[in-house]
């Protein structure tokens, strides 16, 4: 029986959604693009659109191996989120930095977690084709350089931050945002329902357009992505269980544990990358990736 998913898709799309996840570079961009690129089975195989695939179910069930690396990464700093979230509600109160930073992330998740339960299966049919995706990508690296271009001229992100700042000391600075920015962070994401569009990048984006430093914004995104990427896995894991994950359960796994390992790998350096150094080099690679693609789709 054809499994539609063998052992080598599984592990490249496995460490591949990962590392991609958490970069500004777009997962689900990738995960349609390097199908499409090496062509044969792989784009057979590998295709979100087909309605009788496995392939959306397993690299959106690959977001919860990478929601477990993220909060294993920052288990202190959820722990004192979680807590104060709970102490919030018993005394109804906001009154600590964890309190209020727990609400914020809260309310900056609605949004896009609405949209994605309404529109994923509109975005993912008519935007998840080789072209529209490498056009998306191309997009989000411009993005990315404009916002370090800003930030740069205007000459206001003077302070480098030692990587090694605690967590205690970032998320206070988080809990001072206002709730709109908050939120208008928070809906950026939803841009990234487009295959191309990277989520962290985005939000990271945002976050420094409204004046946070590179390393609080990114950590901001990685805190919001947490639960996103953890609902949306967690919604598609129901879909391996049936009848679309037979004959590929191992697959599932061996991915699921190769993308754990490439997420928390990412998290670690980026949070260490994102204190003294720029996106660019990652707004370069998605132009010139995305430009790459439409050529080839061209001419082959």
């Amino acid at each position: 029986m054809h499994t539609h998913l063998s052992w080598l898709e599984a592990g490249v799309i496995g460490i591949l959604q990962g590392v991609t996840e958490l970069f500004p570079v777009s997962s689900l961009g990738h995960s349609v693009l390097i199908p499409a690129v090496v062509g044969g089975s792989w784009s057979r195989d590998l295709n979100v659109r087909a309605p009788e695939s496995p392939y959306l179910a397993f690299i959106v069930g690959l977001h919860v191996a990478t929601a477990i690396a993220l909060i294993i990464y920052f288990w202190r700093d959820w722990v004192r989120i979680v807590r104060g979230l709970v102490t919030s509600i018993v005394r109804r109160e906001i009154n600590d930095p964890d309190q209020r930073l727990a609400w914020l992330l809260v309310l900056a998740t609605i949004p896009v977690g609405i949209v994605g339960l309404l529109l994923e299966h509109l975005f993912r049919t008519t935007l998840s084709r080789p072209n529209p995706t490498a056009a998306f990508l191309i997009v989000n690296g411009l993005v990315l350089l404009a916002i370090e271009r800003a930030r740069r001229r205007e000459r206001t992100d003077q302070r480098y931050v030692d990587e090694r700042v605690s967590g205690a000391e970032s998320d206070g600075r988080l809990a001072q945002l206002p709730v709109l920015r908050a939120v208008a962070i928070g809906s950026a994401q939803i841009l990234a329902l487009a295959p191309g569009i990277s989520r962290s990048g985005v939000a990271t984006t945002t976050g420094m357009s409204f004046g946070l430093s590179r390393e609080d914004a990114g950590r901001f995104a990685f805190l919001l992505a947490t639960p996103v990427i953890l609902a949306a896995g967690a919604l598609k894991i129901g879909d391996l269980t049936g009848p679309l994950g037979e004959g590929i359960r191992g697959q599932v796994i061996f991915g699921s544990v190769l993308s754990g390992i490439g997420a928390y790998l990412s998290v670690r350096f980026l949070t260490r990358y994102l204190a003294n150094r720029s996106l660019r080099p990652f707004g370069a690679y998605c132009i010139v990736a995305g430009a790459a693609c439409l050529t080839w789709f061209a001419i082959r």
